[in-house]
């Protein structure tokens, strides 16, 4: 779908102009920023039933109910509040306004303070009809506002509940186009890194691939959802959690990615220092992965998820090739103790480039940035090509020029190699496992948890030649 993006203003000022829609702004926390620009433009009174703010955390409970977690912005709050709200429109005007479509919007904000100890993020979503005798879509998002000022950060999320209203109504029937026109206005100002889109006119829509498209199109570096496919955030489920993150391709799950993550997560639950009690592990796939092979292809990134929600794994699509994007983005969660796996051979690829980017003399401001004193770095060993010599962090051949510091970063334990691994399996590579399964050989299964070889045949994933096989039947 083209677009022209608008302002601000036209998009408030078309939806109060449109009579088919009619509903209710409530906000708490960052105070009427959405709806006054609704105000503002004119015409209000066609679009707005009710308008409210229960600033004070009293009031707010009595209205919405106590949070077990005692945070009033978190997402179980934004959806009490749309809940709440939508069966009081619903309850009160269903009869009184029988050919409109209602919609509840909510928002729950903390804008930067005035010590920036706050750096401003919120939970903000609507429910809306697309047809006045049908059920309500919903949608939810998360936001992290970016400007260094607390009256930006405001504006910030007026025009982004602005741009979210205007998507329902007017960009519904595409929905990466939806999710582009919310940065309307916006670029550089906030990141959106969770998207939820339910409902009866979204009932096709696979979540997991929105946390693509955030990724894709730069409205958020890192996007997760876990093992039923609904996207999550960090700060609802990791914080102060000990993390442990297993990066690959997965292209398709082999015994060998089975095994590093078991064996990484057993090592890192055993480390010194480390309550297992109090352990997360992730996988994650990276765009600079998924784009390898040249276009990013949505049908595989949607194959590879499917088997690692099938086994169990919280997934993280992300932005973040080298990883300190990554670190930086869970540091807001007070992640107590991180770890990231990683293949011996990717652990090589980004030392070597690292080491070319500073080659200027650079050397320890470059790798600072790399090893952080926080993270331990998870080596997974491999065979050297044409041997059968193990390649492990002890004698990985890193350039001349920085053996004294790679030797650090090892006797430090900032690098440690995975101690208990399965040898037998290293012989086995995605890629040969993709193209034999591809062309419809027989031995692949066995290079494959057995789970992942039924979902692959049974749901015809990697090109699997389910048509070929059917005809052979």
């Amino acid at each position: 779908m083209e677009r022209q993006a608008l302002e601000t203003e036209q998009k408030a000022l078309e939806i109060n102009l449109d009579d088919r829609i009619y509903g209710t702004f409530a906000e708490i926390g960052a105070g009427q920023e959405v709806a006054r620009y609704f105000f503002q433009v004119g015409a209000a009174a066609g679009t707005i039933a009710k308008t409210m703010s229960a600033y004070d955390k009293v009031y707010s409970d009595k209205i919405y109910g106590t949070e077990a977690s005692g945070r009033y912005v978190c997402e179980s709050r934004l959806y009490k509040m749309l809940d709440h709200e939508y069966d009081l429109m619903t309850s009160r005007l269903q009869n009184e306004r029988p050919g409109c479509n209602f919609f509840v919007f909510a928002d729950t904000i903390s804008a930067i303070n005035f010590q920036k100890t706050i750096k401003g993020n919120g939970w903000m979503g609507i429910r809306f009809q697309l047809d006045p005798e049908g059920e309500p879509n919903e949608i939810v998002l998360h936001v992290k506002m970016l400007d260094n000022d607390n009256k930006l950060q405001q504006q910030a999320i007026g025009i982004l509940g602005v741009n979210l209203l205007y998507a329902c109504y007017h960009y519904h029937e595409d929905a990466e186009v939806m999710l582009q026109s919310l940065m309307d206005n916006l670029h550089g100002r906030i990141a959106i890194d969770l998207v939820r889109i339910n409902g009866v006119n979204f009932q096709n829509l696979d979540n997991r691939w929105l946390s693509l498209m955030l990724v894709k199109h730069g409205l958020s570096d890192v996007a997760m959802f876990g093992p039923d496919g609904r996207n999550i955030h960090a700060s609802e489920f990791l914080y102060k959690k000990q993390v442990l993150v297993v990066r690959g391709s997965y292209r398709p799950t082999t015994v060998v990615n089975l095994d590093m993550i078991k064996s990484s997560y057993n090592q890192f639950r055993n480390k010194e220092g480390v309550d297992p009690r109090n352990t997360f592990m992730l996988t994650e796939i990276t765009l600079d992965n998924l784009c390898k092979g040249g276009e990013l292809d949505e049908q595989d990134f949607l194959d590879r998820v499917e088997i690692l929600c099938a086994l169990g794994q919280t997934v993280i699509v992300s932005n973040c090739g080298q990883h300190q994007k990554l670190i930086t983005y869970l540091s807001d969660y007070r992640i107590t103790k991180l770890g990231i796996v990683m293949g011996v051979r990717q652990i090589l690829d980004i030392i070597n480039r690292k080491y070319a980017e500073n080659s200027d003399g650079n050397l320890l401001t470059g790798f600072g940035e790399l090893f952080s004193r926080n993270v331990t770095i998870y080596v997974y060993p491999a065979m050297q090509e044409g041997s059968e010599e193990l390649m492990t962090g002890k004698n990985l051949p890193v350039p001349k020029g920085i053996t004294f510091l790679y030797k650090h970063l090892m006797d430090s334990k900032q690098i440690v190699d995975i101690e208990k691994f399965n040898v037998d399996n290293l012989h086995v590579y995605s890629k040969t496992v993709l193209q034999m399964l591809q062309a419809g050989e027989s031995g692949w299964e066995k290079m494959v948890p057995e789970r992942v070889a039924e979902i692959i045949k049974e749901k015809c994933l990697f090109g699997f030649p389910c048509e070929r096989l059917e005809f052979e039947y």
